[in-house]
């Protein structure tokens, strides 16, 4: 399944960050399985905390919103304090909101506890991929970015299975896996920093931080961006919608367990995110727009065959084909959505378009229950 890409990746690469790619993965993965990992436990979470079924959908929709409004303050909070304050940052919310989680007696405590715990997960989703970034070979960047995939990928399994072992509430803090690699990713951070973050920000450099950046207006002004960002956004609005309603059509049709139904659901949209790159071998060659036309057609496709389909097979290829063209989109229309700009403006476009992406994350879930009232 694809996953939000961090938007606070370091300029500065003063060294080599070695053998850490599997150490940030594991700060990473979580997040993302945080992502998927209620899907298939709502209906438990529903009936404790004595709600509507659908009504416990806020529980994936309130992750989306806390990544959308974490990745950019946690980004912020790095280019102050470096990665080590963003680790930091981002652990002490993922522990709070996981608490919060954890003990809430009602839905909007349980809510809140999940977007505290996804802004801290983004935090530590920026902090991986400032790191990795000093990575010359780019290894690292590549290790985070394919570990973060598969954390979203295998969080409905991963969900499904903690929740049948310690009950439905365990599924709500998958995040917390994240700490395992704390101290590892704090020891990367402080050899990553390098000298040239102190003399950027630090007294002695002559020079003070801009406290204010300019409004992104020649950013959103641009119609290259524009349509990539909206594409991204629909892409991934569908792909976050079917994440809530395939799994859920597959218990339906097949009477299978959550851990079934989440292993069959993890396999399928790994699937159609490994596939993707062949989507991005090809762009090459089928041109611009015939790449939307078929990011469109997918999309579509995928909706008509998750949505209607009477077989639990064709169900998991249409989450499949999502997946596809999601993971596909996010790396073809990141390129579109910077081509016409200075390349000053590239760092703040990639936000802006990554953003696009996790309002999607955030908006899926809850227009899948709005239109299926599961």
């Amino acid at each position: 399944m694809p996953t939000p890409l961090a938007t606070g990746v370091a300029e500065a690469r003063p060294e080599r960050v070695r053998g850490g790619g599997p150490r940030l993965t594991l700060l990473a993965a979580p997040a993302a399985m945080g992502v998927s990992g209620p899907t298939l436990t709502l209906t438990e979470a529903a009936h404790g905390l004595d709600v509507p079924a659908g009504a416990a959908a806020w529980l994936m929709t309130a992750y989306g919103i806390g990544m959308v409004v974490g990745t950019p303050l946690l980004s912020a909070a790095g280019g102050r304090r470096g990665p080590a304050g963003t680790v930091r940052a981002g652990a002490a919310l993922v522990v709070l909101g996981a608490a919060l989680a954890l003990a809430a007696p009602n839905l909007p405590l349980a809510v809140a506890g999940r977007a505290l715990e996804a802004a801290g997960a983004a935090g530590l989703n920026v902090a991986a991929f400032q790191i990795a970034g000093r990575d010359r070979s780019g290894r690292a960047s590549g290790l985070v970015a394919i570990g973060s995939a598969v954390g979203g990928t295998t969080g409905l399994f991963a969900g499904a299975a903690v929740a049948g072992a310690l009950g439905w509430r365990a599924a709500l803090v998958l995040p917390l896996l994240s700490l395992l690699a704390l101290a590892p990713a704090l020891r990367l951070a402080g050899r990553a920093a390098g000298p040239e973050t102190g003399a950027r920000l630090g007294p002695g450099s002559g020079r003070r931080p801009s406290r204010t950046a300019p409004l992104p207006l020649d950013v959103l002004r641009d119609p290259g961006f524009r349509t990539a960002a909206g594409l991204m956004l629909a892409l991934s609005t569908v792909n976050f919608a079917l994440l809530y309603g395939a799994p859920r059509r597959v218990a339906a049709l097949t009477g299978w367990s959550g851990v079934e139904t989440g292993a069959a659901a993890s396999v399928a949209t790994l699937v159609g995110a490994v596939l993707s790159w062949q989507l991005v071998r090809a762009a090459p060659a089928l041109g611009a727009r015939r790449v939307r036309l078929l990011l469109v057609g997918g999309s579509l496709t995928a909706i008509a065959l998750a949505a209607f389909a009477p077989w639990a097979a064709v169900v998991l290829v249409g989450s499949a084909a999502s997946s596809l063209v999601t993971a596909g989109g996010q790396g073809l229309l990141t390129g579109a959505a910077t081509e016409r700009l200075p390349e000053a403006r590239h760092g703040t476009a990639i936000g802006l378009f990554n953003l696009a992406f996790l309002i999607g994350v955030a908006v899926g879930p809850a227009l899948a229950e709005a239109l299926t009232g599961a």
